[in-house]
Formats: structure tokens, sequence, C-alpha cells
């Protein structure tokens, strides 16, 4: 499938306006605290275990440690253990696919 010049343009556009609301600046695990901690270009700073996450649960320290933030500045990724996660889904409370959270949900309904 061919990309049109405006149709290119058109997406870049998207992609600074949504980059103007807010962009992942910079993102690293505190080993103390076991949480992943995501700065934001709106000043907003987000903690979350790693436990909290699909694919992280099981990764080692050396693991969480090495983040990369997509060139969007819109998501994380954790190279060794293959895991993303998109900031705006992070920010609703969404820490994984649909239905990894249905099964997650389903598990904390089933221990009450």
């Amino acid at each position: 499938m061919a990309v049109t010049e405006a149709e290119f343009e058109q997406a870049k556009g998207r992609a600074l306006t949504e980059r103007a609301t807010g962009h992942v600046r910079a993102a690293w695990y505190n080993r103390r605290r076991g949480r992943v901690i995501v700065h934001l270009s709106t000043g907003v700073e987000v903690a979350f275990p790693a436990t909290l996450a699909e694919g992280l649960a099981n990764a080692s320290p050396e693991e969480l440690a090495e983040i990369e933030i997509s060139p969007s500045g819109r998501g994380l990724h954790w190279p060794r253990p293959g895991a993303d996660l998109y900031i705006p889904a992070l920010l609703r409370g969404v820490y994984g696919s649909r239905r990894w959270m249905a099964s997650h949900m389903g598990a904390a309904g089933s221990e009450k």
C-alpha cells in the first residue's frame, strides 16, 4: 500500500498535535521501589509496579531497566521481555491487551 505525500503530511501533523499534548521525556526502573517511573513533558510523573503490566511481571531488574521510548514519545518498549505499553492507555489504567486485562480482572473478581 502506497502512502501519498498528502497522507504522510496529514499523519505527521496528527503526530505533532498529539505530541504537543504530552509525551514521555524519560522513563526508568527504580529497583528500590520496584516501580517503572515515567516523566511526561507536561510535568506529570507516573509510577507503577512493574508486576501490574503485561509482559513485565517476570522480567528481571536488568531487563526492566532497559526501557526504550517510542519515536512519538507515546509508547515504551522493553526489548528483552518484548513488552510494550501505550502511555495514553496506561494513564487510563490499562496495563496490557484487552485479553490480558480481562483475564486479570476476572482473576481479581474471583478472589472476592
